[in-house]
């Protein structure tokens, strides 16, 4: 994919920027990714991360996670997206235009290539939003999220599926 066709996706859709479910994941899953299947990439070619796409897009982190420093991404489905806005009674646009859009977004953003393995025995994760986030296993943050699929390849880094959205204090 071409710097101008990941554009013009990222342009036609808030709806398809980190999505990460569905075809697109398989295809990630089955060994190293090629040159240009970066996290962002991945994610657009997925199903259910249609609301995580359009929060990276309006928090201005396409770039961030385009680049070729490896990272490690736990990446909250549309789901976890939807409860999060009914938990804080609004809707998807609402959380869209948080103030704080960019820090949650940092809040599920580690630096380096973290496996499965990796994350599951580690007490805590530093984030690039500078705050750490506790591990029991699979739960993150006490129940927050739990990590429902792993190991998700892309040329800089891997993502993790959540089934929440982590919140930083």
């Amino acid at each position: 994919m071409t710097g101008i066709q990941r554009r013009k996706l990222i342009t036609i859709g808030t709806g398809a920027i980190l999505a990460l479910g569905g075809v697109g994941t398989a295809a990630a899953r089955g060994g190293p990714p090629s040159e240009g299947d970066t996290i962002v990439d991945v994610a657009i070619a997925a199903d259910d991360f249609d609301i995580l796409v359009a929060a990276v897009q309006e928090a201005g982190l396409v770039d961030a996670l385009s680049g070729n420093k490896q990272l490690t991404v736990f990446a909250p489905t549309d789901k976890a997206f939807k409860d999060l806005a009914d938990e804080l009674g609004t809707n998807v646009e609402g959380l869209l235009k948080l103030d704080s859009l960019a820090d949650i977004l940092l809040y599920h953003v580690t630096n380096g290539r973290r496996n499965a393995n990796s994350v599951v025995n580690a007490p805590q994760i530093k984030m690039l939003n500078g705050e750490t986030v506790a591990v029991d296993g699979t739960e993150l943050n006490d129940g927050q999220a739990e990590i429902v699929d792993t190991d998700i390849k892309a040329s800089n880094g891997v993502i993790h599926v959540i089934d929440g959205v982590l919140l930083p204090e």
